[in-house]
């Protein structure tokens, strides 16, 4: 808690802690006698919460995912394991820019990190959201990714998916970031119209061309002019983002940047 409270203005960040300081000195005291009668386990490694701090992923699971902190193309933030220079801008994005301006993504769709998004996505682990964001902010806060951002928009899931699924994890990472960025977010501005079949099994050209007419702007008056920062879970072509970037623009943003938790 604290991790996340220190970016946040100090009255408000004194309001929130006095709210919640007994309820965590409530856990800390009652802590031994809970993971007793009620035991809990890591769903990744199968070791025992025995600390207040792990609430679902052990604190030595969380430690293992791999963050990527070497060059990435300027513009679509794919990682150039194999480029030496700070500044870069990979062969794709040279040949066939992108509609979005700039995005980043923590790492590699791999290992501990992967596992955690499985978790969070399909397994019934939404509260895991509120650890990615975190994680998310407290990485790229620093650089300009969140500067000068009017709004930010959660990539939108098709209502019948929704239904099935129950939520849409790129909007609980967005209402997260909203509150640690300070920058309002916006719900039902970008819509999914078309329940297009899963991008997974598509290949480059396949996904640009099964996400045609797949999205629309509701109140294109409310981005018009704006800066938005598009927030999803995976990044595998671009695919998705590009798309909805060009919705975006073509309804009145001035620019589209994007963050996602992973490359895939």
């Amino acid at each position: 808690m604290d991790s996340l409270l220190h970016i946040l203005p100090r009255e408000k960040r004194g309001r929130i802690q006095r709210q919640v300081k007994p309820i965590e000195l409530l856990d800390r005291l009652f802590w031994p006698v809970k993971i007793t009668v009620f035991p809990s386990r890591c769903p990744l490694c199968g070791q025992l919460l025995e600390k207040p701090g792990d609430k679902i992923v052990c604190s030595q699971c969380l430690s293992q995912i791999e963050i990527h902190h070497g060059p990435v193309c300027e513009i679509c933030g794919r990682f150039l394991y194999h480029q030496s220079g700070e500044k870069a801008i990979c062969l794709k994005c040279y040949e066939s820019p992108p509609v979005f301006s700039q995005h980043r993504s923590l790492g590699p769709y791999a290992g501990a990190l992967k596992e955690i998004i499985i978790l969070f996505k399909y397994r019934g682990y939404e509260v895991l959201s509120k650890t990615l964001s975190l994680t998310l902010y407290n990485n790229f806060q620093k650089g300009n990714l969140f500067s000068g951002i009017d709004f930010i928009v959660p990539i939108p899931l098709h209502r019948q998916k929704y239904k099935t699924r129950g939520f849409n994890q790129a909007e609980l990472l967005t209402k997260n970031l909203s509150i640690l960025s300070g920058r309002p977010w916006l719900k039902n501005i970008l819509v999914k119209i078309k329940n297009t079949p899963a991008q997974v099994s598509l290949e480059a050209q396949e996904r640009e061309k099964n996400l045609k007419g797949a999205f629309a702007i509701r109140k294109p008056e409310k981005i018009e002019g704006q800066t938005l920062l598009l927030v999803d879970d995976v990044f595998t072509t671009g695919s998705t983002i590009n798309e909805c970037a060009r919705i975006l623009r073509q309804n009145g943003a001035r620019e589209v940047r994007a963050l996602t938790i992973a490359q895939a």
